[in-house]
């Protein structure tokens, strides 16, 4: 952000830019992984991710601390279903993903193509699932976020979180089970 944007001075002569920098920034991956889950569209998930962090500067001053991660996927997640509120009803879009296929393993070719298979298994199956099962999915077992954060970032209470976990966990095994049936 080298746009200017470190003028903003603290009263206490910190510079918000850099503490935004600092304690914000170092999250981008992990933000840009929900929206990505949550859009299920690299297009869309970038402009997710670029909104969110212009609002997360915009209201930098009202952050008291704490987990700056789980305060970012907050605006992140909220910053999806605003948009997707306003956007007209389309229908989704399933997009080959280049992370899961692409890459420079140097393993044996079946190997790869096992372990492609199943990532894409899985990926299809997230895929599929409901956005609230997905959200919670992706927030706790790739962003490794705890029942409290993941209820702090969707706003639930810590049992809805558990069971909605657990209901997702479900569903994405039933899902798995049907894919591997149908193949």
């Amino acid at each position: 952000m080298g746009d200017g944007t470190s003028a903003l001075a603290q009263p206490d002569g910190m510079d918000t830019g850099a503490t935004f920098e600092r304690e914000v920034m170092r999250h981008l991956d992990a933000a840009y992984n929900l929206a990505r889950w949550l859009a299920r569209n690299d297009q869309d998930a970038e402009d997710v991710v670029q909104e969110a962090v212009l609002r997360a500067f915009r209201f930098f001053g009202g952050f008291r601390g704490g987990d700056a991660k789980v305060w970012l996927l907050a605006i992140v997640r909220n910053t999806f279903y605003t948009q997707r509120s306003q956007a007209p009803a389309a229908g989704s879009v399933d997009e080959f993903d280049e992370a899961i296929h692409g890459g420079a393993d140097h393993d044996d070719p079946q190997s790869v193509l096992l372990r492609a298979a199943d990532a894409q298994s899985l990926h299809d199956a997230l895929g599929r699932l409901p956005p609230e099962f997905r959200e919670v999915l992706v927030l706790r077992e790739l962003e490794e976020c705890s029942y409290k954060e993941i209820a702090s970032i969707t706003n639930l209470k810590i049992g809805t979180v558990m069971s909605r976990l657990a209901r997702a966990r479900e569903r994405l095994q039933r899902e798995l089970a049907g894919k591997e049936v149908a193949a």
